[in-house]
């Protein structure tokens, strides 16, 4: 199905904007590292720095999206708290914001969710109203709480979240130049875009020659699609994926309007290669990696992405992955 809407054009994030949240985050959020492996460097054929957002606090780079927009509010604002739905890094991320300033925190959550990351949304004193993914819609049972003055923060359609997000785009080209290197690409999933519409806004900002790419689950490609199409499309209402931070049902208005500017393209990933890319990443890089944190790393193997000879970026963009599941997929044992 094809939505046609306007977007907010107005409203895209600017790299002033992706700066002003890189001050609000300094101190709270962690700077992640840039990451090599020579025998992953072999395997691929290309040179790969890996960010890894796993080690980000709550464990997803979606705190810093979070921070920047509850940081932005009026004290008037943050007194009504804050509502938001996520099957649950962004829930993360808002819970510890919240938590930060000492306000409330309503979370929409899928009763699917993985259970690590409801359990840590409940240990930030965020309360959770359940809801039926499949059947229910998310906005719909955020709404009451809107009306009564809660703030909504969005999981990645606002421009002071892309901006947040925005700020891994900013390191990863602020690091790299900083040890002399020559980025050719940086490689990110993509949900509902947030996440690749900051990183192309600050990369294409200050590299305009390096390329970015998304990856999807090949039963949530709707990105993908709606590039193709030039509109915004929706995901298989009946589709379902192990990457669950990626299941969004369609693109942003803004981030659909920013990603088809700057993105050079969006891969669909296979289960089966997510799987091998946790794998790689738990054997090589010693980290633990949820599915879809590890979407852009598998898609080094879609063949959609030049790598021969080049400098590619990857963010690892989460790693809140229920131990059972996580040893499960790294293991072999369920693909």
């Amino acid at each position: 199905m094809t939505v046609h809407a306007q977007p907010a054009l107005a409203a895209m994030p600017t790299i002033d904007d992706i700066r002003a949240a890189a001050r609000r985050i300094d101190g709270l959020a962690r700077r992640t590292p840039l990451l090599e492996s020579p025998a992953l460097n072999d395997k691929f054929g290309a040179r790969l720095l890996f960010k890894p957002e796993v080690l980000q606090r709550t464990g997803s780079f979606k705190f810093r999206g979070a921070y920047n927009k509850i940081a932005s509010l009026t004290e008037e604002e943050r007194t009504r708290g804050v509502v938001a739905f996520s099957s649950g890094n962004h829930a993360q991320g808002v819970a510890a914001a919240a938590q930060l300033f000492g306000i409330r925190a309503v979370i929409v959550m899928p009763t699917d969710a993985p259970a690590i990351k409801a359990d840590n949304v409940r240990a930030m004193a965020a309360e959770i109203v359940p809801y039926d993914r499949y059947r229910d819609d998310r906005e719909v049972v955020a709404h009451p709480y809107v009306e009564k003055g809660m703030i909504l923060v969005k999981p990645f359609d606002d421009p002071l979240i892309v901006a947040g997000q925005g700020t891994v785009g900013l390191e990863i080209v602020e690091d790299a130049a900083a040890t002399g290197v020559r980025l050719d690409a940086v490689v990110t999933p993509c949900g509902g875009g947030g996440l690749m519409a900051g990183i192309a806004t600050a990369v294409k900002a200050l590299s305009p020659d390096v390329e970015v790419w998304g990856a999807e689950p090949e039963n949530f490609d709707d990105t993908r699609r709606s590039l193709a199409a030039g509109s915004r499309m929706k995901a298989d209402p009946a589709g379902t994926s192990i990457c669950d931070a990626l299941m969004s049902p369609m693109p942003g208005e803004l981030t659909f309007a920013i990603n088809r500017k700057l993105v050079a393209g969006v891969a669909a990933v296979s289960e089966t290669s997510v799987a091998a890319a946790m794998r790689d990443a738990a054997a090589h890089l010693k980290l633990v990696v949820e599915p879809g944190g590890a979407a852009g790393f598998a898609a080094l193997s879609s063949g959609e992405i030049a790598l021969s000879g080049r400098t590619v970026a990857v963010v690892l963009s989460g790693g809140n992955v229920d131990l059972g599941t996580f040893a499960a997929l790294v293991g072999g044992t369920r693909q």
